[in-house]
């Protein structure tokens, strides 16, 4: 519809979220409508990049298989179309001022995400529950943004756990937020939907210690392959619950880290938009490059 000078054009669409593999609560709520929003994009655009390894096969490779349902067409070589022209590109992430001496007092927990199901918060209340049946000490900062539907387990966490809050929703501004990243002590994520990760990376990058499953874009990110195995745990709230524990012990015996404080951070790093702001330009001239050359430019 646009005019022939706008489409001739390069165009870059970039998937931080895709429709086709986003896991609904109710599979009546699918709409197929939106999965063929995404595959038009993907197929009009000049490159499709990605926010991850992660997400870039999980898209294309459910993308298929959403193909062969469609009744009659099925334009299956349109996968091999997009993928052809993909491309991982990670965005930036803030950095943080470097965090000073920790406050006495027990482990400080922040859980971070939208108040979602695809978040998985009643996994961490679970964990939670366990803790403080076994009286491990522990303070909880329970953030982000929320909708008018929210999942019940909030409201009952929030009376089971008040005596360990030290934040609770949304926080209006972002020194609020940041300064809860800052003073945490672990970062947990739960979540069973997530392409790139920014509360992880950030809470990274402000120093804390990340506590996340081995699964999803996690182990891409946090560099699963070069020796942190620690970052994660494996199974339900039972295995969270007991990665805590011992978190909370070395905490105690100020050996969270096994000397070596600043690992999280040296790894996130590259992600720092001191860095990331400049290849996204240099991938952006590059593209307009190229159709200058195919223009005679």
């Amino acid at each position: 519809m646009a005019p022939q000078s706008i489409q001739k054009l390069p165009s870059v669409v970039y998937f931080h979220e895709n429709q086709l593999t986003y896991p609904v609560a109710h599979p009546q709520e699918f709409d197929f409508h939106y999965v063929l929003t995404n595959l038009i994009t993907a197929l009009a655009a000049t490159e499709v990049w990605f926010n991850s390894l992660y997400h870039q096969n999980i898209f294309l490779g459910e993308l298929r298989g959403f193909l062969k349902r469609m009744p009659d067409f099925q334009p299956l070589e349109s996968v091999d179309d997009i993928r052809h022209k993909s491309l991982v590109r990670y965005p930036g992430i803030h950095q943080f001022q470097k965090r000073g001496m920790r406050p006495p007092g027990p482990m400080r927990i922040v859980w971070a995400a939208r108040w979602e199901h695809d978040k998985n918060p009643e996994l961490f209340f679970k964990s939670l529950q366990i803790l403080k049946d076994r009286k491990v000490e522990f303070r909880i900062s329970v953030m982000g943004e929320q909708f008018r539907h929210r999942p019940d387990i909030f409201d009952s966490a929030r009376k089971e756990f008040t005596d360990h809050i030290d934040r609770w929703g949304y926080q209006q501004e972002r020194r609020d937020y940041e300064t809860a990243l800052l003073e945490a002590d672990i970062f947990v994520s739960t979540a069973d939907h997530e392409f790139f990760g920014f509360s992880v990376l950030e809470a990274a990058a402000a120093g804390a210690f990340p506590l996340v499953p081995e699964r999803l874009a996690y182990p891409e990110t946090l560099g699963l392959d070069s020796g942190n195995e620690d970052f994660y745990f494996k199974g339900g709230a039972d295995q969270l619950a007991e990665r805590l524990v011992q978190l909370s012990e070395k905490l105690q015996n100020n050996n969270l880290w096994d000397s070596k404080p600043g690992r999280a951070i040296h790894i996130v790093e590259k992600f720092f938009w001191k860095t990331k702001a400049r290849v996204l330009d240099e991938e952006l001239f590059r593209i307009i490059n190229r159709h200058m050359q195919s223009m005679g430019y």
